[in-house]
């Protein structure tokens, strides 16, 4: 029976998606909101259907509606792309349960890894460091607050099923424990609709670096190198780079091996990503898995010439990894920006409208993943994000020259964005030299705001 794949997305995602179905010939299906009804992927796809208004909601979040979008349409896969439901194991199990193929792991190994608390026991019992903090859930404050007494102040709470930075508060004190521990949970029921929390130790000034993997149904496991997401706005990453300033070949080859180690232990297959933190020593400690395709897999597709998307369908399909471990190479430096619809001036405030001029730069080594146009309406109701805005040259002080040209060259006008504050973050000196981590950005905007004062 022919393919057909649904994408289960929307933005730029569903674009990048729907590119890589072209050139593997397999016919696509677009869903939409009715907020999304002009967007690019409803114009590039083969058919498209309607599964709901505005809000997430009532339509990318819908199971039913997006199932039944595939069984209308004869869809026999279904792409998660990032967000939504990419990471929902009764999603995955629905969609198996049609006899539809899940461009993803399964609902098994979602359930297992995807929740922060097991993935943290699971890792431990592979022998895979990790912070000190909860077992697992913990049940109520008090539980929790021995926990944080236990391995020392600062500590996290987090969500079990969280995400994008949402779900996170760090804590300094008891005090502090007391008065932000409900809040934490009510905050994570309402992002996630899973008020479980658990505690860990908080690592001041780490540097935030993931694994890319990809595992194929015949047991072939591979990482592909790293990627930096040091640079972050309230938890959520603004610009990624591969490889890391700071790992190096013997680093890489630990971190990655201990990746594919985490991802063997619950028989994973597809691509997914491993995130770890490192400190200023280099020991680094594993934090959670993201079990879908990453916003900045670009990154990563730059520096190893590997198609993460195509590789996701053709895993899906049953086929095997084309390469060995041997085989995967990194080359050159890469760096991606998101660029947001936002007000960096008003706390990244989202700042939706109408795109009435659009400018993009262009060369050998820039790429730009989007789903925008003049004239597009960008809507209040989902991500901020954009575009993204991904550069790649044979060394780091070349890429980064390469991005700061095409930052000048990219003009979004009728609506604010953050390509300015990406211009001045890449020339900064911390940057430049690699010297940076996970709170950098809130300390770059503290210095703003006293100079402006």
């Amino acid at each position: 029976m022919a393919e057909k794949l649904l994408v289960a997305n929307r933005g730029e995602i569903a674009v990048r998606v729907i590119r890589a179905c072209k050139e593997l010939s397999i016919p696509t299906v677009a869903v939409y909101s009715t907020a999304d009804r002009d967007t690019m992927a409803v114009k590039l796809a083969d058919e498209s259907i309607c599964i709901g208004e505005a809000r997430s909601k009532n339509s990318y979040l819908n199971i039913n509606s997006v199932i039944s979008a595939a069984v209308a349409t004869g869809a026999t896969m279904i792409h998660p792309g990032y967000g939504f439901l990419s990471e929902n194991e009764q999603f995955a199990e629905i969609v198996a349960s049609c006899g539809i193929k899940f461009v993803g792991p399964s609902a098994n190994a979602i359930s297992q890894i995807g929740d922060k608390a097991s993935a943290k026991a699971i890792a431990r019992k592979a022998g895979v460091p990790v912070i000190e903090g909860s077992e697992g859930i913990v049940e109520n404050l008090e539980e929790g607050l021995n926990v944080a007494k236990k391995v020392g102040f600062p500590v996290m709470i987090k969500a079990t099923s969280g995400g994008g930075g949402r779900g996170i508060s760090i804590i300094r004190s008891e005090k502090e424990f007391r008065d932000v521990f409900d809040r934490t949970s009510m905050e994570a029921e309402a992002s996630f609709g899973d008020k479980n929390l658990y505690v860990e130790k908080y690592i001041e000034n780490p540097r935030h670096i993931e694994i890319q993997i990809l595992c194929d149904s015949h047991g072939a496991c591979v990482y592909l190198g790293e990627r930096d997401c040091s640079l972050q706005r309230r938890n959520q990453k603004m610009v990624e780079e591969g490889p890391s300033p700071v790992v190096d070949d013997r680093l890489r080859k630990k971190m990655g091996e201990a990746a594919v180690k985490l991802a063997k232990a619950v028989g994973y297959v597809n691509a997914g990503t491993i995130e770890f933190l490192v400190d200023k020593n280099l020991n680094y400690y594993f934090i959670e898995m993201n079990t879908r395709i990453q916003v900045e897999h670009p990154v990563t597709e730059f520096i190893t010439g590997i198609d993460l998307v195509k590789e996701q369908i053709k895993i899906a399909l049953g086929k095997k990894l084309p390469f060995t471990q041997r085989q995967i190479k990194i080359n050159g430096h890469a760096i991606e920006c998101r660029i947001n619809a936002e007000d960096v001036k008003e706390n990244f405030r989202p700042a939706p409208g109408k795109i009435t001029q659009l400018i993009m730069p262009g060369g050998i080594g820039v790429r730009i993943d989007t789903h925008i146009y003049p004239g597009y309406e960008v809507p209040p109701f989902y991500d901020s994000m954009i575009a993204k805005l991904i550069v790649y040259a044979p060394t780091r002080k070349e890429a980064i020259r390469k991005m700061l040209v095409a930052l000048e060259q990219f003009m979004v006008d009728g609506i604010t964005t953050n390509i300015e504050f990406h211009y001045s973050i890449l020339h900064t000196q911390e940057f430049i030299s690699g010297n940076v981590d996970t709170g950098f950005v809130a300390r770059f905007l503290e210095r703003i705001k006293d100079m402006h004062e």
